[in-house]
């Protein structure tokens, strides 16, 4: 590819210094600029070495999780469990956890950099937290009005309650840190480096060709919306030059990428798919706005937590088992969600919206916090 394109940033004091490449700065009559810009390993090589560490890791680690339950415990797993989920996102998260050490140090960079810096983390944690589930309730308690959704009998007792509370509450942290540490944290940040338009159609293209000629997934016509409703701003934002389009382009293409792997979900529909990638794009806002993933890891944690063990629907497809409530969608699977749960109902998207606005209330306000921007470089040499 060309020279690297430097766009100027309103937010210049906002600007990280970029680090030293291992090999000095790169000039034009070696090989260096193949590999290194002006601001670091290029984005395409870090994303190609994150993905390949990211998939040869996880085996590892969980090979290693299960030696040490299986054979040394001695206990059973059962599928659905909260056990089960915490030792098959303990894998990607101490994955995900290798990968990005091991990238850091090859960009110069702090793990922190990758969206996790900023002032009040805990606060916003804690906020996140709140948000998401009040925002699961209202969701609920609009289908329960609607008939759309019936409760029975509490399912558990004693202390049976706060066991499976724990439990899935550090279910899901895990959860919400391997798809937020991924997503809004690594490859967002990263992208956002490294993109232009170009760049970005065709990551989403990619995803998208894939899934029509595989046609493997689940609910698919929502990852295909998503990519047709980013697609006309981000071209405006590209013929106007605007400093801050890298990121938003990096949000098009990692929200169409969220939504891309919940195809994979059993009991997903379009809508759950299209809504999926709606909620990663608000998690890009809450970092463009707060300035890191912390709200949207809070957020993502209490939203599956509260669907799944205390009010015991669905999610995105998945049943826990010892949730606490019980209940049962009646009626037409696109108000209801059927087999996908709430976010498979068309009300997902104004609880979404309201989502949107309280973080705005709240936080937009405030002192402007911009992610760290930086200049635009191509993905690959």
């Amino acid at each position: 590819m060309g020279p690297e394109s430097v766009k100027p940033s309103k937010d210049a004091s906002l600007v990280p210094e970029p680090p030293e490449t291992l090999f000095g700065t790169p000039r034009p009559d070696d090989m260096n600029w193949v590999f290194f810009g002006n601001h670091g390993l290029r984005a395409g090589w870090s994303l190609l070495i994150f993905g390949f560490l990211l998939f040869v890791c996880a085996p590892v680690f969980g090979t290693f999780l299960s030696f040490l339950v299986f054979d040394v415990k001695k206990l059973t797993i059962v599928s659905g469990s909260p056990l089960n989920t915490i030792l098959g996102e303990g894998e990607w998260v101490a994955a995900l956890l290798a990968a990005t050490l091991i990238v850091a140090a090859l960009e110069r960079r702090r793990v922190t950099d990758y969206n996790l810096t900023g002032p009040k983390r805990l606060s916003l944690f804690l906020g996140g937290l709140a948000a998401g589930f009040i925002a699961v309730s209202v969701l609920v308690g609009i289908l329960t009005q609607g008939g759309w959704v019936h409760f029975g009998p509490v399912a558990l007792s004693g202390m049976h309650i706060f066991k499976y509370a724990f439990l899935w509450g550090l279910a899901f942290v895990l959860v919400a840190l391997f798809e937020e540490g991924t997503f809004r944290c690594y490859l967002l940040s990263t992208f956002t480096r490294g993109i232009n338009f170009w760049w970005a159609l065709a990551s989403v293209g990619s995803i998208c060709l894939w899934l029509a000629l595989t046609s493997r997934g689940h609910g698919t016509w929502g990852t295909y919306a998503v990519a047709m409703a980013g697609l006309f701003p981000c071209l405006y934002l590209e013929w106007s030059k605007s400093p801050q389009s890298g990121f938003w382009q990096a949000a098009w293409v990692t929200s169409v990428g969220f939504g891309f792997i919940h195809t994979f979900n059993n009991g997903e529909n379009w809508i759950g798919v299209l809504a999926a990638s709606a909620i990663g794009f608000v998690f890009c806002v809450s970092i463009r706005i707060t300035g890191s993933a912390w709200w949207a890891i809070g957020c993502h944690t209490a939203w599956d937590w509260a669907e799944s063990y205390f009010y015991g629907t669905a999610d995105s497809g998945f049943a826990a088992r010892g949730h606490l409530m019980t209940t049962v969608p009646a009626g037409s699977p696109l108000w209801s969600g059927g087999a996908d749960g709430p976010e498979g109902s068309a009300l997902v998207f104004p609880v979404m919206l309201l989502l949107l606005m309280a973080l705005y209330v709240l936080y937009g306000r405030q002192k402007p916090t911009t992610a760290p921007q930086r200049a635009a470089q191509p993905l690959a040499g």
